[in-house]
């Protein structure tokens, strides 16, 4: 598969999303299985690596510094800034000194002098598009960043600030189960020339082909307050992605390739960046490049597991409360 364009780069489509790593699905592995899994990863071919300060309240950015800021030229690196942690309570602050303060700290985590993409993770209601947009602007202006983008943005934002300075990238959960992006941000990003970003495109692991059919979730893995890994709805689910297995295994394709060449085919401009703690994983998400998968194939995964197939909704209220990307009814 041709590479595609980011944030002025051209990079192949299938990118590294860091964050389980060091924070969300669980214990994270060994830091020597870590550090090896990146090396790994920049071996393969990987150019594209999402991180967060969030992640791991700056540990993930910390371990991409230490693992493999010596190679810094050979993959473009995206951070965000906006999510706010207090012990157990969480908020937004894109406020323009909170950003460019992250910034700063972010910079020093990575072990590096520009981070060639930044997003706002979430979108802040306090403050106006213009003075966020202007604080970013103004950190391309000064080469701290290469460009900028949004995170879960609505579309009508995201054209409020694109308006103001051109924007780079859009971040979004998309995958055969989560749809929300083809109401509207989809098709903004296609018509303004921005590249979409897939976070989350084989479903949060459900399309992995590894949980079965009653996972185990820890305390620390946040999939056990998401509605359809539940028990009132996962069995539903369990049955859709048996047979999208049965599916993928008819083809010859492991099940997280054929969900994530499905969402490749959405768009020219559409991204993925699949995380992963297996080196196994790593390398087999990365080959799904390479493969040649018929559109009928692709298409009757799409109409097996949708928006309208899928048990349960995409998160819990409290956590749908801080997303500005648009919802089904």
């Amino acid at each position: 598969m041709d590479k595609r364009t980011l944030a002025g780069r051209s990079v192949a489509p299938i990118g590294l999303g860091c964050m389980n790593l060091s924070w969300a699905y669980g214990d994270p592995p060994p830091h020597a299985d870590k550090i090896r899994l990146l090396e790994r990863a920049i071996e393969l071919g990987y150019d594209h690596l999402d991180t967060s300060n969030i992640y791991g309240l700056g540990r993930n950015e910390s371990l991409i510094g230490e693992a493999i800021a010596d190679r810094r030229g050979s993959y473009l690196l995206a951070s965000k800034t906006g999510i706010v942690v207090e012990g157990e309570r969480r908020g937004i602050d894109c406020s323009p000194d909170a950003m460019t303060r992250s910034i700063e700290e972010s910079l020093a985590r990575l072990q590096t002098d520009r981070i060639d993409l930044f997003y706002m993770h979430r979108f802040d209601p306090k403050v106006p598009i213009e003075d966020m947009v202007g604080a970013l602007a103004r950190a391309i202006e000064a080469g701290k960043i290469g460009g900028y983008g949004v995170s879960e943005w609505s579309a009508a934002h995201i054209r409020e600030a694109h308006a103001v300075h051109p924007m780079a990238a859009v971040q979004t959960e998309y995958s055969l189960w989560t749809r929300q992006p083809e109401i509207a941000v989809l098709e903004t990003t296609r018509e303004l020339g921005i590249a979409f970003v897939a976070f989350s495109p084989v479903a949060r692991g459900a399309l992995g082909g590894e949980l079965g059919d009653e996972p185990q979730f820890g305390a620390r893995d946040i999939r056990a307050g998401m509605p359809r890994f539940s028990s009132e709805h996962w069995p539903a689910n369990r049955a859709l992605i048996a047979r999208f297995e049965a599916l993928a295994e008819r083809n010859g394709l492991a099940p997280g390739q054929l969900a994530l060449a499905w969402v490749l085919a959405q768009g020219p401009h559409v991204h993925a960046i699949p995380g992963t703690t297996s080196i196994a994983h790593l390398e087999e998400n990365f080959a799904t490049l390479s493969l040649d998968i018929p559109a009928a194939v692709l298409d009757e995964a799409g109409a097996l597991i949708s928006q309208e197939t899928v048990s349960g909704p995409r998160y819990s209220p409290s956590m749908q409360a801080s997303i500005d990307t648009e919802d089904f009814a």
